[in-house]
């Protein structure tokens, strides 16, 4: 099971990453397709939610502040990852984490670019890697005043 963070600004626009074709070697079936994402990993053995969630967020943006996070869409992605001889569809157990200001990005060597998009837009660009219910979930967050 993977673990997502939909991050949102106050503008209300979600921080999406494009994937380093080099770097990734997780997906079997994406064909060197450089395609956009949410930055996400794997709790590991003794981390909460929490805990992997900023430290996903920082390894792959440089974040360190998130104001607020929320449970957002639970989904299994599109691409399928090795399993053995196989290849297996990989749950993605998403939040939202809101950011108080548009905070620096510094992108890890597993993305080449960064860039914040409208819900549309992001939801768009998001379509090769998750179901249509999640995109259509990006596609109708609207801003709300963080409180």
């Amino acid at each position: 099971m993977g673990i997502k963070a939909v991050i949102r600004n106050p503008k209300g626009e979600i921080l999406l990453l494009q994937i380093n074709p080099k770097e990734n070697k997780v997906t079997a079936d994406w064909h060197g397709k450089l395609y956009w994402d949410i930055p996400g990993g794997r709790i590991r053995r003794g981390d909460t939610v929490e805990d992997t969630l900023k430290r996903e967020i920082a390894e792959e943006t440089g974040i360190k502040n998130i104001k607020k996070i929320t449970p957002f869409e639970m989904v299994l992605a599109n691409i399928r990852v090795p399993a053995g001889n196989d290849t297996v569809g990989l749950i993605l157990s998403s939040y939202l984490c809101e950011v108080e200001n548009e905070q620096k990005i510094k992108i890890s060597e597993e993305h080449i670019q960064a860039e914040w998009f409208s819900p549309k837009e992001a939801a768009k660009l998001l379509e090769f890697k998750y179901p249509k219910e999640f995109i259509q979930k990006i596609s109708d967050l609207t801003f709300r005043p963080m409180i």
